[in-house]
């Protein structure tokens, strides 16, 4: 059975808990009056409207809280992943157009872009022409934490598909940050419906939940989106920063409809 990519949309948050450190040489019961006093002081930070809850059904190892570049870094580091160039295909509202940074700068956009992106590196992209919003641009950012296994020859014509609905930029476009984890449906659980490239079937979850421990939950996560509203710096000393180092991509060039 084919699997299909399915996304998952959220934006978390992460309260960490506080460490406390003992003498070694305090006795039993002062161990035990500590311990109880860090136990309720949690309980109180927790409840304490103030401060934000922390979040529920986390990742034991991985979560969309992380910066961007750790998870992929992480899984190369263990072996997880071998360097590959993942085809990635890009879509979105109609008249949105897609583009990667090369030399420093953007050429023109596409509106079906798809590129080969190395699995453990982030990229940002730029996207243009989003509806309702004349001359506003944004600058999202995909890290490929995984890959896809085609058959050989097959691999431009199944790539991770990143697509990206109005309400997506929207959110993005008014200060929000969107989270969406891409993932490969389980075999043996999998919706028996054929999808499209530019199909999306999101499945949105509360604030409070992790996108990656609910991902890893559904499948196997393989990529990982954050739309926000920040802009290139206009120091140009600054833009590798941005832009991730500029970590190299292969351009696919898709064959021209008869």
């Amino acid at each position: 059975m084919r699997m299909n990519p399915k996304a998952i949309t959220a934006v978390s948050t992460a309260n960490p808990g506080n460490v406390t450190r003992h003498d070694a040489g305090t006795k039993l019961c002062l161990f035990l009056l500590l311990s109880l006093c860090v136990l309720w002081q949690c309980v109180v930070q927790a409840a304490d409207p103030g401060q934000p809850l922390p979040v529920s059904n986390a990742h034991p190892l991985y979560n969309t809280s992380l910066p961007p570049g750790v998870l992929g870094q992480r899984q190369l580091a263990m072996g997880m992943q071998m360097p590959y160039f993942q085809p990635v295909a890009f879509s979105g509202p109609s008249g949105t157009a897609f583009s990667l940074p090369e030399n420093g700068s953007h050429g023109t956009g596409e509106t079906n872009l798809m590129a080969g992106l190395m699995v453990g590196a982030v990229y940002r992209f730029r996207i243009t022409g989003i509806p309702n919003a004349i001359g506003a641009e944004v600058y999202p950012t995909v890290e490929l934490i995984g890959r896809t296994f085609a058959p050989p020859g097959l691999e431009t014509k199944y790539p991770i598909p990143i697509n990206l609905s109005e309400t997506d930029l929207q959110e993005a476009l008014d200060g929000n940050l969107v989270t969406r984890v891409i993932y490969l449906e389980d075999p043996q659980s999998a919706t028996p419906l054929a999808l499209k490239r530019t199909d999306s079937r999101p499945i949105d979850i509360p604030i409070d939940q992790d996108a990656m421990a609910t991902a890893d939950s559904l499948g196997r996560p393989i990529a990982i989106v954050r739309i926000g509203s920040k802009s290139p710096p206009n120091n140009p000393a600054l833009e590798p920063q941005f832009y991730f180092g500029y970590p190299p991509w292969a351009p696919i060039f898709q064959p021209e409809a008869p």
